[in-house]
């Protein structure tokens, strides 16, 4: 299954079959105090830099989210949208909260964004997958609905399945739903990311899906977070998941190495290719 989306001028596409889609993390004011004041006083030059830093890094699309406290997200939004899709060609992922946000965003987008997200809550269902089918977008869906998140795999791939099908009825293709199975931290159970893991290959298993995983939460509250991190990438993607959400200049070496031996990397091009870049950054 193969989902497309787009930039004005740039597009990526998502599958199992074809390396990994890195989904950019950074550009999110939640625990950056940096770019919470850069958004208070619309220091968009801060933004395009954070963009063209991630471009850089490797992100193939970039997750945008401008909410917090103190910040105007229904104004903000569709003018960060239009900075970043100034200083970088590649596609977004629009974060949002509150639905007027998105669509002021949907509004300006040249292309074809993800939407971050819809979830199996009825009222995100009712709200949210009828501007994915006015707007032809991709969107994520989170395995979580008006009972909380399950702590049970089998549960979450039931919450994904009436995603789908809630999609299907808009005449939403299933490639345009990536599912998120909610990394959530081991810090309060060893037990989670096991549990998320086959929840992935359920999900792979029954609907065929691309996947994404905010890859991070899964070490929050514990040492030495990025080895967990990018041990827990490695298996995630061998289970299934095809576009994480994370820090690439953290990953991207992990990210396409697992590519390579899982054989989605021809000729090692994309391997080699890191590699000479990491060699050149180490002598410098």
């Amino acid at each position: 299954m193969k989902t497309v989306v787009s930039s004005a001028g740039n597009e990526v596409q998502i599958s199992e079959t074809m390396p990994t889609v890195l989904i950019g993390e950074k550009i999110n004011p939640s625990g950056k105090k940096r770019l919470a004041e850069a958004l208070q006083s619309h220091d968009l030059d801060y933004v395009r830099q954070l963009a063209m830093a991630q471009a850089e890094a490797g992100a193939d699309i970039l997750d945008v989210n401008v909410a917090g406290p103190g910040l105007d997200e229904v104004a903000l939004l569709p003018e960060v949208v239009t900075a970043i899709m100034d200083a970088v060609d590649i596609p977004l992922c629009l974060d949002f909260n509150d639905p007027a946000a998105l669509q002021g965003a949907l509004n300006v987008y040249k292309g074809k964004p993800l939407i971050n997200s819809v979830t199996g809550e009825e009222d995100s269902l009712r709200e949210i997958l009828p501007l994915v089918k006015e707007y032809n977008t991709a969107v994520i869906g989170l395995t979580i609905d008006d009972a909380g998140i399950p702590k049970d795999a089998g549960m979450r791939v039931d919450i994904a399945g009436k995603i789908l099908e809630r999609a299907e009825s808009f005449d939403i293709p299933r490639e345009d739903v990536i599912i998120d199975c909610l990394a959530l931290t081991l810090g309060s159970d060893t037990n989670t990311a096991l549990m998320t893991l086959d929840a992935v290959r359920g999900i792979k298993e029954t609907f065929g899906c691309n996947q994404t995983l905010g890859a991070s939460n899964v070490s929050f509250g514990l040492p030495d977070r990025g080895v967990i991190n990018r041990t827990f990438l490695a298996i995630a993607i061998a289970a299934g998941v095809t576009c994480p959400t994370v820090d690439a200049e953290k990953v991207r070496a992990t990210i396409f190495t697992t590519d390579l031996i899982l054989g989605r990397d021809r000729f090692s091009q994309r391997y080699i290719k890191d590699y000479r870049r990491r060699q050149k950054e180490a002598e410098r």
